[in-house]
């Protein structure tokens, strides 16, 4: 029996230095399939972070052909054009499936709803000599949405990231997204784009994608911020061009750490576990009680539920590689080891999670007993289930109306003001020995008739 159980038992200790450890953002292992397949592009061994330059770069110096070469080399598609046409994204939107389009828009005025609420806003204070100190909040201008395709598509990647970046005041919205074999995007990433109505829709992926969106094209504008996850190739292609544009962070494999205690039920516990393991072969389902008899449960619960599923391979090799169920002494415990882990994702499954809300220190979000589940966040709740990764929600937040603005300062100083700050000015500027700062404070004495 135990043998068929893909989720195992850990002691806190053991837990500590296998599934609760962390490894460094952008950290990568190529697989030997992997790496086999960067030597037959390239025709010699590269790293994965030589491979994303080489792109960035021949995308820097050689624009569309660039960009069109790597996606024939890479996916094997041909593309003559890069943009898709708007009557096609208002095809896939009219032919979904009408309870698909009603869900779409559901999810739609959820988040819409959610990040109207969010402060951003400028301010100017005044004071009684005239002097005026203040901060005035600008949206930025062009935003790229990277949406990855292959087996399983996300529209709601789509609409957790355009539907914040619009409620900002962003003017311009792209969504990017890899062409399939047939040479387009997935039909319900470009229905949802239609639905949130994006300013433009783009059949590239990849690091191309990154270079493209990041120096700008021919046929690809610039932007000013890139957002969305995308494969080890995608995330550092956005750290490598960080500092040109802005990002939303490095994304990793999603994560869901749930802390139970006795009187959670094991059949909704085990369902979220393997909700969080479909993901992806690298996503970690993490269930950490102080119930011996919960933690079995589960495990039966998992093996049970397993068979049902269609991704079930996928499953099998999350849980078994990054799963696990760690059984501690008490629910303090358990807190402190999901502060220490600081999750993506923080089930709470106890009978008064709100009187346990208060020991949460790190987390991307929480989410409050067994009604607040976290497939619900990562569709229809109202926040960005674009959260942070790999341990980063220690200092790192979810995706909100502030990542797509900026701040200008305000400086409208009196003369009197300035006069009565000058001297603590002038002596810091001496202190730093840079003189022409000191002599640009000097000089407003002299003006001042001092």
């Amino acid at each position: 029996m135990q043998e068929a159980i893909p989720i195992r038992l850990y002691e806190p200790e053991e837990a500590r230095r296998t599934i609760l450890s962390r490894r460094l953002p952008g950290e990568v292992h190529l697989t030997p399939h992997l790496a086999a397949s960067i030597e037959r592009l390239f025709g010699r061994a590269l790293s994965a972070e030589q491979v994303v330059a080489h792109i960035l770069e021949d995308v820097r110096q050689r624009g569309d052909d660039a960009v069109r070469e790597w996606t024939h080399r890479i996916e094997g598609v041909d593309l003559e054009s890069f943009a898709v046409p708007r009557e096609q994204l208002h095809q896939a939107y009219e032919t979904l499936p009408s309870g698909l389009r009603t869900a779409l828009h559901t999810a739609i005025d959820r988040v819409r709803m959610f990040h109207q609420k969010q402060p951003s806003h400028s301010w100017i204070e005044w004071s009684d000599d005239g002097s005026a100190l203040g901060q005035i909040v600008r949206p930025l201008e062009r935003v790229m949405i990277y949406t990855p395709g292959g087996t399983a598509p996300y529209p709601s990647t789509v609409i957790m990231s355009a539907v914040p970046a619009q409620v900002a005041g962003v003017e311009e919205v792209y969504v990017a997204s890899p062409a399939g074999k047939d040479g387009w995007p997935a039909a319900v990433i470009l229905a949802a784009a239609f639905a949130c109505g994006v300013q433009g829709v783009y059949r590239v992926g990849g690091a191309q994608a990154i270079a493209a969106f990041a120096y700008g094209t021919h046929s690809i504008p610039r932007v000013d911020k890139i957002v969305g996850p995308g494969n080890i190739f995608v995330a550092l292609a956005k750290r490598q061009v960080y500092g040109l544009v802005d990002i939303d962070g490095l994304a990793g494999p999603t994560e869901t750490l749930i802390v139970a205690n006795e009187e959670a039920n094991p059949t909704l516990v085990a369902a979220d576990l393997l909700a969080q393991a479909e993901h992806d072969p690298l996503a970690s389902a993490i269930l950490i009680t102080a119930s011996h008899q919960l933690a079995q449960a589960v495990q039966v619960e998992v093996a049970a539920q397993l068979e049902n599923l269609s991704r079930k391979d996928v499953i099998v090799e999350s849980l078994r590689a990054q799963g696990g169920i760690v059984v501690c002494a008490s629910l303090e415990e358990a807190i402190d080891l999901a502060n220490l882990y600081a999750p993506e994702h923080l089930c709470l499954h106890v009978a008064q999670p709100w009187a346990w809300l208060g020991r949460v220190r790190h987390a991307g979000g929480v989410f409050l007993g067994e009604h607040s589940y976290e497939a619900l966040g990562d569709y229809v709740v109202g926040p960005s289930h674009v959260m942070p990764t790999l341990g980063t929600a220690r200092f790192a937040s979810p995706l909100t109306v502030r990542d797509f603005t900026k701040i200008i300062s305000v400086f409208g100083l009196s003369e009197e003001e300035a006069r009565r700050i000058g001297e603590a000015a002038y002596t810091l500027a001496q202190a730093e020995g840079l003189t022409a700062h000191a002599a640009a404070v000097a000089k407003r004495w002299h003006t001042y008739g001092d």
